[in-house]
């Protein structure tokens, strides 16, 4: 075949048929239709030259495949058997890609994928060995919030059929008990917890509001411009008085930057962040997508 340069309005106007069959297939929450799902992975396995397999299991989640493989082969470690996992339908944003190159161009190259492609609509993750694989169900329930990040603001956002759950806000994985037992997430865990982005989670489960007065919040400083911020001054249980910068991201999303207690306006936090001492000079910050641009005006044309 010779080199493709470009497709073809007709093959482009085909695109978002396979767009939605593979979102659908990838978001599925359909137990693992066992007979079908037999057929595609030995078929898989005789596309690539392998004996097909004779042996095969069913389990409820990855926490349940781990359990059984272990049992299996009680040498295996719980970290080597997830690292073995194969996504099965949530292989589907490359999986599709090249269906659509099979079916819609005629690239016969994709052919010792066909298996793969077809077991994706059967089954979730799995596991496959030498003789044996280990298929696994789907999750029985997946929340999105209304951008399709995973979320859910009063249980899990993913659950397996054993109770195997995990929890999401906006997309960001958080501790499941932020959700089930919301009244123990306290403002001082929310502004100590380490990872910035489950920091910011905390702080929009509590809700700001709360956070002030529960800590008895004072505003140092507040600059115009959201994405420099504001910084404020807390007193946290048992730790003391502690500034933050409250800032809005490009992204439009709001987080709590601890900073040194020595800052005393928002810009000088902000330029912390950054590593910039603030001295003669000024800075203005503007973050514009994921780049920082930073304009550099004398002090004296700021500040006369």
């Amino acid at each position: 075949m010779s080199k493709i340069e470009k497709l073809t309005d007709a093959q482009i106007a085909k695109m978002p048929e396979y767009v939605k069959m593979w979102t659908d297939i990838g978001l599925s929450t359909a137990v693992v239709d066992l007979e079908k799902a037999k057929d595609a992975v030995c078929s898989a396995y005789r596309l690539v030259g392998l004996k097909e397999p004779t042996k095969f299991y069913v389990t409820d989640s990855p926490i349940s495949a781990i359990d059984l493989i272990k049992k299996l082969d009680p040498k295996k470690t719980s970290e080597t058997i997830f690292n073995e996992m194969i996504y099965g339908s949530q292989d589907a944003h490359w999986l599709g890609f090249y269906q659509f190159f099979s079916k819609e161009v005629g690239l016969d190259c994709v052919d010792p994928l066909k298996g793969m492609i077809e077991l994706a609509s059967h089954t979730g993750w799995m596991n496959v060995y030498e003789d044996t694989v280990v298929f696994q169900h789907r999750p029985e329930i997946i929340k999105f919030d209304d951008t399709k990040r995973l979320h859910c603001e009063d249980g899990p956002a993913i659950r397996y059929r054993d109770g195997y759950s995990l929890y999401s806000w906006h997309g960001t994985h958080i501790p499941s008990e932020w959700i089930t037992n919301k009244s123990a997430l306290t403002a001082k865990i929310a502004l100590t917890w380490k990872n910035i982005e489950q920091r910011r989670c905390a702080c929009e489960i509590i809700g700001w509001a709360k956070i002030l007065k529960e800590l008895d919040a004072t505003i140092i400083d507040e600059d115009v411009d959201p994405e420099i911020g504001t910084l404020l001054e807390v007193t946290i249980p048992d730790v003391g008085k502690e500034k933050f910068l409250r800032v809005l991201c490009g992204t439009k999303r709001e987080f709590a930057i601890p900073v040194p207690p020595e800052m005393m306006t928002s810009l000088e936090a902000q330029a912390w962040t950054w590593g910039i001492t603030m001295t003669p000079r000024r800075y203005l910050f503007k973050a514009l997508s994921s780049r920082l641009f930073i304009y550099q005006k004398e002090y004296n044309e700021i500040c006369p």
